[in-house]
């Protein structure tokens, strides 16, 4: 490789890994480098990240992969980050981690949202952020600290979530990127600004004043530090633009333009995006809009923390076991051919806030496939959901492309094309945040004129799987049964809060 060859560089902070990957300028990967992530759990509902320990392991991860690549720090001409969306990441006044960064999977205010909920909040922000109140949003967070740690609320100096952060500790300016801080309840879709009437209205008005500016996703924000130089072997000065919410960085990488093709998502979150063109009014349901990197465009979703993440929790209880040998034993059994259903809940719910996970119609005669195999299914059926109702506001779609971990399953993905219907599209991209993120780099970088020209240039082949038909009609009838019990379950949790009255 010759040492005047040069890479833009994608860092992508997820749920349980750490991705670091160099790109050159047609957006072909060189090199990746992983490493795992903890996620603390010290009271049930809680998903906390030491916010210090994180930007170790990022630092690291940069460092192995520069050396295990044999690329110098000066080679790498630019640098963007995609992560997680929501959360909340607080430094102090004194610009020190305050505390862990609580994950967008932490459900500790879920009675702050069960009070807004009843007293309307949800429905007086929606017309102006077009968002829904999650636990896991900035702003019930914030809450919460007001409520529960209130010299720790009194201290907050910067509001950022997780890629702010690690652009913070690579060039120590401070900001929030817009497709990600669009989805926190902070921040007027209409206006492109924040709005102190909904801080007012969800009373954290004293944040205000440690909202940093709103950054463009391509838009270099900073440049390397000489102390961040020192960690990772980038070079100082190197330029450092805004990022992306992940969510965002995979539509991208899925070609994702126009109201023709939707995205879905299978990792810790179940999400199914798809592009609009503007804001429309009197939708058929609440969907959640985001900025997208192009002028005049949206991107808008429908997501539940529900996806494969529950197969990683199983799986570690039960110890080792590979993903070949889980594929394999849910291949061996009929399809649709078991009637033990899983509720993917174990990290929040698309069915309602009371709802949590579990097996239901297990018998003696189950075994490991059975658990393994209904696990695959509750995940495609939750997915559903979301892809049900997408379907009523995108109603010219054509394609649904899947990205994420599971994509390397050709059982669940087979699963996903029966049990829709619809034909999947498999973008042939390894790692979806690190090649958005390091596209952000090329366009901010000036290598692209904008995102536009970007996906005409870079475009990633596909796969595609089509639906067995015989096996849709046979899903159908396990997915209306599923449909049935999570019902049952909503008028189970509906009796139980009279009872508490």
């Amino acid at each position: 490789m010759s040492e005047k060859e040069t890479f833009w560089l994608g860092i992508d902070c997820g749920g349980t890994y750490l991705k670091a990957g160099l790109y050159n300028r047609q957006g072909e990967e060189y090199c990746i480098e992983r490493q795992s992530l903890h996620t603390l759990s010290p009271q049930p509902g809680y998903a906390e990240r030491d916010m210090s320990s994180l930007w170790r392991h990022c630092a690291d991860t940069i460092a192995r992969l520069l050396d295990r690549a044999g690329v110098s720090g000066c080679q790498v001409q630019g640098v963007g980050i995609s992560a997680q969306g929501k959360g909340l990441f607080l430094l102090d006044k004194k610009d020190t981690p305050l505390g862990n960064a609580m994950l967008s999977s932490d459900r500790r205010a879920l009675d702050i949202v069960r009070r807004w909920q009843q007293d309307g909040i949800p429905e007086k922000l929606y017309p102006h952020t077009r968002q829904t109140l999650w636990t896991g949003h900035p702003a019930s967070l914030l809450r919460w600290v007001k409520e529960n740690e209130p010299a720790r609320y009194q201290r907050i100096g910067c509001v950022m979530m997780a890629h702010d952060y690690l652009r913070w500790c690579l060039t120590g300016v401070k900001g929030c990127e817009e497709s990600n801080i669009s989805e926190s309840n902070l921040y007027n879709m209409t206006s492109g600004q924040y709005d102190p009437q909904l801080t007012h209205w969800l009373d954290i008005s004293e944040i205000d004043d440690a909202l940093p500016p709103i950054v463009g996703s391509a838009t270099i924000c900073g440049e390397i530090t000489a102390q961040a130089a020192a960690l990772t072997g980038l070079a100082a000065g190197t330029p450092v633009v805004g990022g992306l919410f992940d969510v965002v960085s995979t539509a991208i990488c899925a070609g994702l333009h126009d109201e023709h093709t939707l995205n879905a998502v299978m990792g810790t979150w179940a999400v199914t995006s798809g592009i609009a063109h503007g804001i429309r009014k009197n939708e058929p349901h609440p969907y959640v809009y985001g900025r997208y990197v192009n002028d005049g465009q949206y991107i808008v979703h429908e997501a539940s923390p529900t996806s494969s993440g529950n197969l990683e929790w199983l799986t570690t209880q039960w110890g080792n076991i590979s993903f070949t040998e889980i594929n394999q034993l849910v291949a061996s059994l009929p399809k649709a051919g078991s009637d033990l259903f899983f509720l993917p809940f174990l990290y929040g719910s698309n069915a309602g806030l009371d709802m949590t996970a579990g097996f239901y119609g297990m018998q003696a005669l189950h075994t490991r496939a059975h658990l393994l195999q209904a696990v695959y299914e509750g995940v495609v059926f939750s997915h559903m959901t979301h892809l049900t109702r997408m379907l009523e506001r995108f109603t010219d779609v054509d394609a649904l492309r899947v990205t994420g971990g599971p994509t390397q399953s050709e059982v669940w993905m087979q699963m996903l094309a029966d049990v829709s219907g619809i034909a999947i599209e498999l973008p042939q991209v390894e790692e979806t945040g690190c090649s958005g993120a390091a596209l952000a780099a090329l366009v901010g970088t000036g290598i692209y004129r904008d995102f536009r020209q970007a996906q005409q240039v870079i475009k990633h082949q596909m796969r595609t799987l089509t639906p067995d038909m015989t096996a849709h009609a046979a899903y159908q009838r396990k997915y209306q049964r599923y449909q049935l019990l999570i019902a049952a379950l909503q008028g189970f949790h509906a009796q139980i809060k009279e009872q508490n009255v």
